[in-house]
């Protein structure tokens, strides 16, 4: 029952809250949405969770934009395709982005600069053409004054603007006429016309002046003229244009909307306050200005619909330039223009817009496009394709890799181009199969390994693994092979009393020391050393026939060790069992294959050591005098020719000498002094003679180490010490 009701609540109610970067995002999301509906609080407590929730708000942009960072760089850019289409994103889509960000929005600057220049030339062409006619009149004027007596009221605005075209007369031009700067007609102005003729206009440099003037709160397009009579007096007609409703339509005709402001951009000369020091109401000075800005300005024409949805709406401001006609200060006005791009093209081409030709170019530039579309549209399916060969061939890499690692070394990559990204993909076929071969090379090492190891631990059973001592011949031997097996050869065979009525006699008569030394090295050196240490002791028991022929129940109830050790008759001959065991290893062996060995016989009673050395380099031996005695007699190495025949030596060994037998390993190690050599190694003996056999073999390996160093062991080294006691 409780597993029920638990298994009706959702499965994310169970999950622990995010922590690190994560939670940090979670908890300012949770605190963004409840300050949110905190936020609709009256007063002040809603003021203060508004600004709480903007902080918020402000911290939850800085944490999550990192943690959306991660995410793109783990979840969208883990995959080769989607790196890909951002990079082409990047490299393609942002230049050109940005290259039309900058073409449009100079566009929308070049389009606002020309309905500027559109109205400004307007206004200019209307400035010329009442200069034009104020000109004529004031000429016309000035002979009239000086041929007859006119009566002055016959010379005022209305009677001089008779013949003016229709268009100029809707317009309301007024003209107001003076002579020395005292107007003709008292009381004839209208409100239309600035008011009086000001000191800077009384008397103009170039007699005449036109432009854009404020006066009164009010735009005007004013002209004045002068003409100098013949008695001096200075003539001036000063001709207005109120800028209104009907002016602003005229100038606005074929663009859109345009307005004015009468109200000049820098200081008001007029003004007793500081730009901001509040009035009596509180309203600063720059407040008011802007407010009067608002109420003062004209505006005409109308905004028109768009022609498409390219055709935006282009909303330009700037400025004119306009005369204050009290001082004649120069200053500039406000102009603010809506237009839209279709009505500044027809303006611009609006007379080569039609005929033949016209159509014929937007023909052309239609099918230009078009092209271009299409060239866009191939490149784009050529980067798809292109794209497509990429993300395959790190998907085939991929998913083989998988393989891979799953244990299928068989698994191959289909390749069928011929690109860099196919050698890539051959490569790892041909890396796989590489890996392939070397496991299946290590698994045959690994056997071989294990094999070795069965053959070391045999041939370790090879070597005497007690050394018996006899009462006046202490022995010690060592063999450390380069390799796993060791090619090397020793044996010491201790013989002893034969028995009697089926009993072994345990005294020593003497020892049989054999030293030898493998053609070769590693396992196949290691097998013929076996074969021969097998051959050597075979011979040791030659003699158990006779043992058996004594006694046939003695020889089945007695040990095979103990009834073969008991006759060393063969032994006493060394050159005899050389010649036997050379014609042994000649017939059993390949041709290439050889040992050098040596044999020798020690009798306890006399202390007679009998040798004979096949090859083996010369056991020496070192007298109580310091004498060394060289053990060369012999013949050559064995197995390699049939029938040959060795020769054997004596000698007594006195108290204190010792035998030194020991193998190529240790007198020929090289370095940057040369051999370590056999000088070498018999003064580490003489210096060591008086110490244990063990001791004397462990500092002769020592020395030899040293003068190795760090280089591979290059041979076996195997030596063997016998000391006369």
């Amino acid at each position: 029952m409780q597993t029920a009701k638990e298994n009706r609540w959702p499965k994310w109610m169970g999950r622990k809250p995010p922590t690190g970067l994560p939670g940090a995002v979670f908890w300012l999301a949770v605190w963004f949405c409840l300050l949110f509906l905190l936020r609709r609080f009256p007063g002040g407590t809603g003021a203060f969770f508004a600004l709480v929730q903007l902080l918020v708000g402000i911290a939850l942009a800085a944490t999550a934009l990192p943690l959306l960072v991660r995410i793109v760089r783990r979840r969208m850019l883990w995959s080769l395709r989607n790196k890909l289409v951002i990079t082409y994103l990047l490299i393609g889509l942002a230049p050109v982005i940005l290259f039309l960000t900058l073409v449009l929005i100079s566009a929308y600057v070049a389009a606002g600069q020309f309905a500027i220049h559109l109205v400004d030339s307007r206004i200019q062409e209307e400035l010329a053409q009442m200069s034009s006619d104020n000109a004529h009149r004031v000429e016309l004027a000035a002979r009239l004054l000086q041929g007859s007596q006119i009566p002055p009221a016959a010379l005022n605005s209305a009677e001089l603007s008779g013949g003016l075209d229709a268009p100029r007369r809707r317009l309301h031009r007024e003209s107001l006429t003076y002579i020395n700067g005292a107007p003709m007609v008292q009381g004839a102005n209208k409100g239309k016309t600035p008011m009086g003729l000001p000191p800077w206009a009384a008397e103009l440099r170039n007699g005449q002046f036109n432009g854009l003037v404020l006066d009164g709160g009010d735009l005007y397009l004013t002209v004045v003229n002068q003409h100098r009579m013949n008695d001096g007096r200075l003539l001036s007609l000063v001709t207005s244009l109120i800028v209104d409703k009907q002016v602003m339509d005229m100038i606005a005709g074929g663009l859109g909307h345009a307005q004015l402001f009468a109200e000049r951009l820098g200081s008001d000369p007029s003004a007793k306050q500081p730009a901001n020091s509040p009035d009596a109401n509180g309203r600063t000075a720059v407040g008011e200005r802007l407010g009067r800005r608002r109420e003062a300005s004209i505006s005409g024409g109308m905004q028109a619909p768009g022609a498409n949805l390219a055709d935006i709406q282009v909303r330009f401001l700037s400025t004119l330039g306009m005369t204050d006609w009290g001082t004649g200060e120069r200053d500039n006005v406000l102009v603010n223009v809506d237009s839209r791009p279709s009505l500044l093209y027809n303006q611009l081409f609006g007379a080569s817009l039609g005929g033949l030709f016209p159509d014929a170019y937007r023909i052309g530039l239609i099918a230009l496009c078009v092209f271009f579309a299409l060239i866009e549209l191939l490149a784009l399916v050529m980067a798809i394709r292109l794209s497509k060969t990429m993300t395959a061939s790190v998907a085939d890499l991929y998913h083989a890799t998988q393989k891979i690692d799953q244990g299928e070394f068989s698994h191959r990559i289909g390749v069928t181009r011929e690109d860099q990204l196919a050698e890539l993909s051959r490569s790892f076929n041909k890396m796989t199969g590489s890996l392939q071969r070397l496991l299946q090379e290590q698994k045959e090492k690994e056997r071989l390994q294990n094999e070795l190891t069965i053959a070391q631990e045999v041939q370790a059973n090879l070597f005497p693994r007690q050394v018996t001592n006899l009462p006046t011949l202490e022995l010690h031997g060592v063999c450390r092979p380069a390799r796993s097996v060791s090619g090397d050869y020793y044996d010491f065979l201790v013989f002893h009393e034969a028995a009697h009525n089926g009993h072994v006699s345990r005294n020593e008569t003497g020892v049989g020391i054999a030293i030898g030394d493998i053609s070769g090295k590693g396992i196949s050196a290691a097998l013929l050393m076996a074969t021969l240490h097998s051959a050597v002791r075979a011979y040791r028991f030659a003699s158990e026939e006779l043992v058996y022929s004594e006694s046939a129940l003695a020889g089945l109830l007695s040990n095979r060790d103990e009834l073969g050790s008991d006759c060393d008759e063969l032994f006493q001959s060394p050159g005899r069992i050389l010649s036997l065991l050379n014609r042994h290893l000649y017939r059993s062996t390949q041709p290439e294959k050889y040992a050098t060995l040596f044999l020798a016989h020690y009798d306890a009673r006399s202390a007679m050591m009998t040798y004979s050395n096949a090859g083996q380099l010369p056991p020496l031996v070192l007298g109580q005098d310091g004498v060394v005695r060289r053990l060369d007699r012999g013949g050559t190495v064995v197995g390699l020719m049939d029938g040959m025949q060795y020769e054997e030596d004596r000698f007594q060994m006195r108290p204190g000498d010792i035998l030194v037998g020991y193998s190529d390993g240790v007198t020929e190690p090289e370095n940057d002094f040369g051999e370590f050599g056999e000088e070498r190694m018999m003064e580490v003996v003489r210096r060591y003679r008086d110490q244990p056999l063990h001791v004397i073999s462990s500092q002769v390996m020592q020395a030899l180490d040293a003068w190795i160093g760090a280089e591979e062991q290059p041979d076996d080294i195997t030596l063997v010490l016998a000391r006369q006691v």
